[in-house]
């Protein structure tokens, strides 16, 4: 079973809160109907889709949800999906990167300092070097990789990779791409 296709069953209101009764321990129609406050009609016709979709097994009034199909969907899914780019060249840089960085942000700082310095050296790539940042200009660039700016300006500054006076911000560390 395609996730996609499991996506589309839960995709109507009154098939998903079938599922979550099934998943939640009722075993029939009237159970189902009792745990999620929906007419026996509307849960026999949710039923009777999930069931033609591969995700329930009907037997009279019994229901059954075919748990297993989840997590093998998920693995499917996973497989089909193509291996993410790199975000460097080194392995052990892009490690640390894939555990901090998804969908181009920053999921969480990293507390060990070298990991941290590591995801600061790929952030401070945003600023040109020769070119002064005001504060605001710095926390919009930040933003956009993570909410707390104030965390990441100061770690930058404290690792040398930004300098900062009279309220501008320049790069003055960290790798150029040339």
């Amino acid at each position: 079973m395609e996730a996609a296709r499991i996506v589309g069953l839960l995709a109507d209101p009154t098939r998903l809160r079938v599922v979550a009764a099934l998943a939640l321990g009722a075993a029939t129609i009237e159970e189902v109907a009792d745990a999620s406050g929906l007419a026996l009609k509307d849960v026999a016709l949710a039923a009777r889709r999930l069931a033609r979709g591969g995700l329930v097994r009907r037997d009279g009034h019994a229901l059954e949800l075919l748990t297993d199909r989840f997590g093998a969907a998920a693995r499917a899914a996973a497989e089909a999906e193509p291996a993410p780019e790199p975000l460097s060249e080194d392995p052990a840089e892009s490690a640390v990167l894939a555990a901090f960085v998804r969908d181009g942000r920053l999921v969480s700082i990293p507390a060990q300092r070298t990991k941290r310095r590591v995801v600061l050296e790929h952030l401070v790539r945003v600023f040109e070097v020769g070119v002064r940042y005001p504060e605001r200009e710095v926390n919009a660039l930040l933003a956009v990789w993570h909410p707390d700016t104030a965390a990441l300006r100061r770690y930058l500054v404290d690792e040398g990779l930004l300098s900062r006076a009279e309220g501008l911000y320049w790069r003055s560390g960290g790798w150029v791409d040339v």
